[in-house]
């Protein structure tokens, strides 16, 4: 994926998981964004980790992938908050 498909799919995998966690007032585009990114980064690690594929572009099993990945984070970042 190229970098704009990248910003766009970090920005709507990151603010569905921010819906999903409670945490969208909190964070702004930027955040989602980066929430996203890192998410599918997560996810795709975690999936290769079970012998499936990562994120592959801009569809459905992408997007799950990384969603997975971003509310993993989102719940990594909220455990370490509250420590």
């Amino acid at each position: 994926m190229g970098i704009i498909l990248w910003i766009i799919f970090g920005a709507l995998v990151g603010w569905i998981a921010s819906l999903i966690m409670k945490t969208d007032q909190r964070q702004g585009a930027v955040l989602n964004i980066v929430v996203g990114i890192v998410g599918a980064v997560i996810g795709g690690w975690l999936m290769s980790f079970f012998g499936q594929t990562g994120v592959t572009g801009f569809n459905l099993y992408s997007f799950i992938v990384a969603l997975l990945g971003a509310i993993v984070l989102i719940v990594i970042v909220k455990a370490l908050r509250r420590a």
